[in-house]
């Protein structure tokens, strides 16, 4: 085991680690200053604000021998016997020269920079820069020109990091950008005729540590500081990509990457990115509906529970579409609540939206296409209490032979999942219970109309496409008139309390094995319910077949 000297602390590695010196600080508490490193990118050294001195120790003597020069810390890997010293005054000075340095051309534009607020020029000026302006404050220029369709280049902003560079060819391996000009007028453009037009083109804006890239969905929206960070799950497909929701008084205004290594690495694509606006949507569900001869009249929420438990029981058999928009809790739920009202319920997964074919990137990402986040979870629901998975096909081909009389029918999807004709096929059932976001076909022929939440707006867990369970909490409150579905089950249900779901998930882990893994608890980068692969046994441990004695 290696071990590292960082300002006179010991930091202890592994055998298999392999760290520089901006991580090794890390871990012994110190925040090295960098700019063009990034733990995902390549290693350029360039921006040389990480410089430290660094020296050996003799194993034996104990001994410290330092290199008279700065070297970069994202450079230099961390040794057994390493030294970094970070803190001395000849490390202080150098980061006070290479603020100078940035901001002699840099515009002083920060009131009208959408990065304000979370710009590392501003953070590392007052944290590491001169005490004054040593300069004549001049006018700035503000050049700026799009990039594609979701990033703009504000041209005098870039401290040549190259991060969104190195993304491009690295990462996306799409290669649009690059650097032209030499010395003071390099800039950064793109190829001419290949504008920046990847799938996880709006990463750059994120991997920009000042304000040189903008995103064009959220430019000029919000101030950073008004809003509140809540870690969430995108759900734009079965990835299941870790996601910081930003919202401000209940409206979300961006979506950013998590980092989380098992699942998106430090990544997410647009698609992904720009998929909640559908939040705010003016034609979104809200106030639920009941049919009563024919006319659908208003219904508080107050008053749906008792009526609506009382007109499934009475209808006797008793179907169920689980959505795979639902939580993993949710699934379960209305499944418990709906095998209550009918011990034969009928139990089938709803559509799975799938869109041409998975995408995978050099770095390893990859866009599923399937667009769902939680196939896999429900489906495992379902297994548990129906011993296998029908679907809503299935559905539609059975219940009149079936003789089921009521169904209920959860959406959630963003765009058209039920045709007319799908619709049609289900005419003739006593009570037809829909939950959805939109209106749809189906929701137009509803005995009970109950408006759903979207995946910002409830608790709950999904289990991507590599079987890796995470878990996240609401970040907004639903529109007025919506009621989580979780929510709707546990009053169904008759649990006392508010809805939460992490005791359903443990009621779930005691009775589904493949949901065990989670009984101890989800860590923020989720828990694999993956059963591991099956030891190799040595084969000189196991005698032939038909000679053991």
């Amino acid at each position: 085991m290696a071990t590292v000297l960082v300002n006179g602390v010991e930091v202890r590695l592994g055998d298999q680690e392999r760290l520089n010196g901006i991580q090794a600080a890390r871990r012994a508490g110190v925040d090295v200053p960098h700019y063009c490193w990034h733990p995902g990118l390549s290693v350029v050294a360039s921006c040389r604000m990480c410089l430290v001195e660094t020296g050996t120790r003799d194993p034996k003597t104990g001994a410290i021998q330092m290199m008279p020069k700065l070297v970069p810390a994202c450079q230099t890997p961390a040794k057994d016997g390493t030294v970094f010293i970070t803190e001395s005054e000849k490390v202080k000075q150098a980061r006070a020269f290479v603020e100078e340095g940035l901001l002699l051309d840099h515009p002083i534009d920060c009131p009208i920079c959408d990065k304000a607020g979370e710009c590392r020029l501003q953070d590392y000026h007052f944290e590491h820069g001169q005490k004054e302006r040593r300069t004549d404050v001049r006018p700035f220029t503000s050049r700026k020109r799009p990039m594609g369709e979701t990033v703009t280049l504000f041209v005098d902003r870039c401290v040549m990091c190259s991060r969104c560079v190195r993304f491009c060819r690295e990462i996306s391996g799409t290669s649009e950008l690059m650097v032209t000009g030499r010395g003071s007028d390099e800039e950064i453009d793109v190829v001419a005729g290949f504008p920046l037009a990847n799938k996880l083109s709006g990463n750059v804006v994120d991997l920009c540590p000042v304000g040189a890239l903008g995103d064009r969905d959220f430019l000029y929206s919000q101030r950073v500081w008004f809003m509140t960070s809540h870690p969430g799950i995108c759900t734009g497909c079965s990835t299941g990509c870790s996601i910081l929701i930003d919202e401000n008084q209940d409206h979300v205004y961006r979506l950013r990457p998590r980092e989380n290594p098992h699942v998106n690495q430090w990544w997410m694509c647009d698609e992904g990115r720009y998929g909640f606006h559908h939040l705010h949507a003016e034609n979104r569900l809200t106030g639920a509906q009941r049919r009563e001869g024919g006319q659908l009249k208003p219904v508080e929420w107050s008053h749906v529970f008792g009526p609506l438990d009382a007109s499934l029981r009475k209808a006797g058999r008793v179907a169920g579409v689980l959505s795979p928009h639902l939580t993993v809790e949710e699934a379960f739920l209305l499944a418990t609540y709906l095998r209550s009202v009918d011990p034969a319920a009928v139990l089938v997964l709803g559509p799975v939206p799938v869109v041409g074919q998975d995408e995978k990137f050099p770095a390893g990402f990859v866009i599923h296409a399937e667009k769902c986040p939680d196939r896999r979870g429900v489906a495992e629901v379902l297994r548990h209490f129906c011993g296998r998975v029908a679907t809503f096909d299935d559905l539609l081909e059975s219940w009149k032979a079936d003789g089921i009389r009521a169904a209920w029918v959860t959406g959630g999807y963003k765009k058209d999942w039920v045709d007319e004709s799908a619709a049609e096929r289900l005419d003739g059932l006593a009570e037809l219970v829909v939950q959805d976001l939109f209106e749809s076909p189906l929701w137009r022929r509803a005995t009970w109309q109950l408006p759903g939440a979207a995946f910002a707006e409830r608790d709950g867990s999904y289990v991507n496409s590599a079987d890796r369970l995470q878990s996240a909490a609401w970040a907004v409150r639903p529109p007025v008139g919506v009621r989580v579905e979780g929510s709707v089950f546990w009053q169904l249900l008759k649990r006392p309390g508010m809805c939460q779901a992490r005791p359903v998930l443990e009621e779930m882990a005691s009775a589904i094995s493949f949901f065990r893994p989670a009984a101890g608890g989800v860590p923020e980068s989720g828990v694999s319910l993956a059963p591991p692969p099956p030891a190799t046994a040595d084969p000189r441990s196991q005698a032939p077949l038909g000679n053991a004695t």
